[in-house]
């Protein structure tokens, strides 16, 4: 087909018979592409649809001809190439943007048919008749070209052309909800205004019920799949609310089918989703008061004729509405100016009526399950909204109400919970998410440090309750339901801790039978810190527990520290573990103000003799390392002027500040843990520090000066700001501050000076131990040789008979000389040599071990013992090993070494 003809002829004016022409035209293109259109022929095709359409205003027969040329945009599109859909792929986006400018056309036929043509890119069916060498294109093209051309945009914009055509504007409508589908064309829509746009016109006449419906699926889509916060934003309207405000009240109060309960909550959640904004005129529309009134008619009686005579159902719907109800009231307290009307519409009153112990044999309209969750819902809700309505809550009673429903969640009454909603995770056949929620709720409102409300909980005996749970908790202890069991243990103690700050008498209250508890925490595995279960978040709410329960009330003090409580702490510091480190340093600074702190302390070993002090040393200088603080590679100080200073107080320059700000110095203090190791240390007393190595005394004499340096580095840090603030002290003033500055950098060379004698002296002690140690090593030596020699000379002289005669003559010679030249008168005179030896060692043995084969003793089952006096050792000594060539002798020395025995073997 000559598309270009048929363009050039459309173009054409003047003719008479020229319409007659352009029509015959139109439709004989029409017939041609009847299988579908190409892609290359796409522009001129829609060109020659516009050309048609700018005819019909005076020339109403092109009607026809684009209307049927609209059809065929309905059709496949087809390719001859793969690469036509890259190369064709501007023209085509074009072309589809096209379709959404022909909305200007005011005919209702030509509008509906434009909407059935791009419902029908969501529903692409194959060609109706295949065509040689064409193939269609894929299913998702035509999409993707209608959000390249934007056409989402200004089938928008067209909506304001049809406000009062409902027909039309139901397939707009339609159309919407189908492009909605995409993100692209959602933040196309927002940009166009849609979500204001068609939540206004929510209430337009509608006789079929689809204008509602569409309309809610359409800002459904947009606040899923675009800027949640830009949609929230253009509903924000007192007009989008009322509109929203009528839907919600009709569906609510007449709506009776299945189908308008669902849509009821539909808008009901994108109401709470708009509540979120604090500019949202929720409160001046009413439509707060409604919504508070809808969620509390049930439990409180009203005569609001709103809703008179209404009751839920135990349908899905309903019971999903009484949900998000609960919901709304929580963003509800966020805001302060709907507070009297929470009050007004008694929800406090009302979320307590779940607070109760299932009664049995009670008709309701809920079933068990159904109940369960919305009474932990209730609770949750309860949790948010309470702490808001500090007056409602302790009208009703509300610590009672709770204390007594946690008294019936820790009895042993039977009771199944079903555990199968979000708020029952891991309740089901028990009642831990019941107690889980109570507990949850009660630490919401101590944590307000409202003193009506702790003192009456004290009253009524909560601190003991609650210790009481916590310890029947450990019984029932089991691995399925660990992680619940630790939020519970967790929020018991931080509880305790808010009841039992600041007050003596209630930490008295706490007792031993408190400190039991948190004993049996910090017995815990190590291990099991690192699961992720929540093991972390018990042993921080047990250390919070010591420092609120524990110190400051004498008597539980001292029943810790008898049940070795601070050997626990310094355990638990041992871990290295830096989250705990902080805290567990600031509760040892508090506990060394007991004088029997200390020796609990001292008597500390961990890990390889390690005593608490080294433990404290040892954090001190991981602590600095971190810091970047210059040290050298033995620890001591390298700047005396800044002995302290950190790599961020290096890198931050000083600038002048109020006197009411802290310094970079002075927050040094507060964000690492020096200053606490230095009080810790301070208060055990600098001087008897034991299990100290040389590196921990050199870094001591720092610790020791920590203050007078700080001292030093404020000091200094007002001399600066001084400078930069170009003022000039007195000559007073400025003398003193210089006198001070420089006693600083004295205190550091001081410091620095005895660390290297320390380190001098230790390398002194060093040298002197290596040559004590060399010193054994050669006496070792010298006496080794000493032996072999002494073995040498022994086996000469009984292996070589020369040896032996000269070794005699040796000791007779020996002998000889040490004699007097003339005997003394009355001497007794003594023989030398043994009288009668005239046979060898060799021959001694051989003799005895022909006496042991003569016994009648079995060899092979008892070894055969000889033996044999003092003067005969050396010289059996000198003979073992094999005898006669069967028999295996062996010499061992008896338990006094007087005599030595032959062991005779087969």
């Amino acid at each position: 087909m000559d598309l270009n003809r048929v363009i050039k002829l459309l173009e054409e004016t003047g003719k008479d018979d020229l319409e007659e022409k352009q029509l015959k035209s139109v439709k004989k293109m029409v017939q041609c592409y009847q299988n579908g259109l190409p892609l290359r022929d796409l522009a001129q095709i829609f060109k020659i649809l516009n050309l048609c359409a700018g005819k019909i205003k005076k020339l109403p027969h092109f009607i026809e001809p684009a209307y049927n040329i609209l059809k065929l945009c309905g059709l496949p599109f087809l390719k001859m190439k793969v690469s036509d859909e890259i190369t064709y792929a501007e023209d085509t986006a074009n072309s589809i943007a096209l379709l959404g400018d022909l909305m200007i056309i005011p005919s209702s036929e030509l509008r509906i048919q434009i909407c059935k043509c791009i419902i029908d890119f969501y529903h692409a069916e194959p060609p109706k008749k295949h065509i040689t060498g064409y193939q269609q294109a894929s299913s998702s093209y035509k999409i993707k070209m209608a959000e390249v051309g934007g056409l989402a945009k200004t089938m928008v914009q067209s909506l304001v052309l049809l406000e009062n055509q409902l027909v039309e504007k139901l397939w707009v409508l339609k159309t919407l909800q189908h492009l909605s589908a995409s993100e692209a064309n959602c933040t196309l829509m927002v940009k166009a205004q849609a979500a204001s746009g068609i939540c206004a016109h929510l209430n337009d006449p509608d006789p079929s019920g689809q204008l509602l419906f569409r309309s809610s699926e359409i800002l459904w889509n947009l606040l899923e799949k675009s800027s949640k916060e830009e949609i929230i934003q253009q509903l924000s309207n007192l007009e989008c609310l009322l509109a929203l405000k009528k839907v919600f009240k009709n569906l609510f109060t007449r709506g009776l089918s299945h189908y308008d309960r669902q849509l009821r909550n539909d808008i009901l959640v994108i109401t709470t989703i708009i509540s979120r904004n604090p500019g949202a005129p929720m409160t001046e529309c009413g439509f707060t008061r409604d919504l508070i009134l809808f969620a509390t008619f049930n439990e409180v009686k009203s005569q609001n004729p709103l809703v008179k005579g209404l009751k839920f159902s135990n349908s899905y719907e309903d019971f999903e509405l009484k949900k998000l109800l609960f919901n709304i009231i929580v963003t509800f307290c966020k805001d302060l100016s709907t507070i009297q009307l929470l009050i007004d519409g008694k929800v406090i009153l009302a979320l307590f009526t779940y607070v109760k112990k299932p009664e049995k044999h009670k008709i309701v309209e809920w079933s068990a399950a159904q109940y369960e969750e919305l009474q932990l819902h209730a609770i949750a809700t309860l949790s948010s909204v309470a702490p808001f309505l500090i007056d409602e809550y302790m009208l009703y009673q509300g610590n009672a109400r709770v204390l007594a429903f946690l008294e019936w969640c820790d009895s042993e009454d039977f009771f199944f919970s079903h555990g199968n909603s979000f708020h029952g995770t891991g309740g089901r056949g028990n009642k831990f998410a019941q107690m889980r929620y109570s507990l949850r709720l009660l630490r919401a409102m101590v944590h307000l440090e409202h003193e009506t409300i702790n003192k009456d909980l004290c009253e009524k005996r909560a601190i003991q309750q609650l210790i009481g749970i916590f310890k029947n908790t450990i019984s029932k202890y089991n691995d399925k339901d660990e992680a619940i069991l630790l939020e519970i243990q967790s929020d018991i103690l931080l509880i305790l801790s808010g009841l039992c700050e600041h007050h003596i008498p209630r930490k008295e209250t706490f007792g031993t039978e408190g400190v039991d508890i948190i004993l049996h925490v910090m017995k815990t595995d190590p291990k099991k810190l690192q699961s992720g279960l929540g093991y972390n978040v018990l042993l921080f709410s047990t250390l919070d527990s010591i420092w609120c329960c524990i110190l400051g009330c004498y008597p539980s003090e001292d029943y810790f520290l008898e049940k070795e409580g601070i050997f626990l702490l310094l355990d638990l510091m041992a871990l290295n573990q830096k989250k705990f480190c902080n805290l567990i340093l600031g509760i040892m600074v508090e506990f060394c103000d007991n004088p029997k702190t200390g020796a609990h302390v001292n008597a500390w070993r961990g890990k390889k003799d390690q005593t608490a002090a080294s433990l404290l040393i040892k954090l001190w200088r991981k602590e600095e390392k971190e810091l970047g603080v210059k040290r050298d590679k033995h620890g001591k100080i390298v700047d005396t002027k800044k002995p302290l200073f950190t790599s961020f107080q290096e890198e931050q320059k000083i600038t002048p500040l109020p006197a009411n700000c802290p310094t970079i110095a002075v927050m040094d203090v507060a964000e690492n843990i020096r200053a606490k190791i230095y009080a810790v240390l301070g208060k055990l007393d600098f001087e008897n520090l034991p299990g100290l190595s040389a590196e921990d005394f050199v870094t001591l004499c720092i610790i020791h000066r920590y203050l007078d340096f700080k001292i030093g580095e404020i000091w200094n840090e007002i001399y600066e700001e001084i400078k930069l603030e170009k003022l000039r002290p007195v000559t007073t003033d400025k003398k003193i501050l210089e006198s001070i500055i420089t006693a600083s950098e004295n205190i550091g060379k001081m410091t620095a000076s005895l660390q290297s004698e320390m380190i001098e002296s230790q390398a002194r002690q060093d040298v002197q131990n290596e040559q004590k140690v060399y010193t054994k090593v050669q006496a070792t030596h010298k006496q080794r040789e000493l032996a072999n020699k002494s073995w040498e000379n022994f086996l000469a002289r009984t292996s070589n008979v020369k040896t032996l005669k000269k070794a005699k003559r040796l000791q007779e010679n020996g002998i000889q000389s040490s004699r007097y030249s003339e005997r003394p008168p009355n001497a007794i005179f003594h023989r030398t040599d043994i009288k009668g030896l005239n046979t060898t060692i060799r021959k001694i043995l051989s003799d005895m071990i022909q006496q042991v084969l003569r016994s009648p003793v079995s060899l092979s089952k008892t070894p055969t013992t000889i033996h044999f006096n003092q003067e005969d050792q050396n010289a059996a000594l000198s003979t073992g090993g094999c005898a006669g060539g069967y028999v295996m002798c062996t010499f061992v020395a008896n338990q006094h070494h007087s005599c030595r025995t032959i062991q005779v073997f087969e």
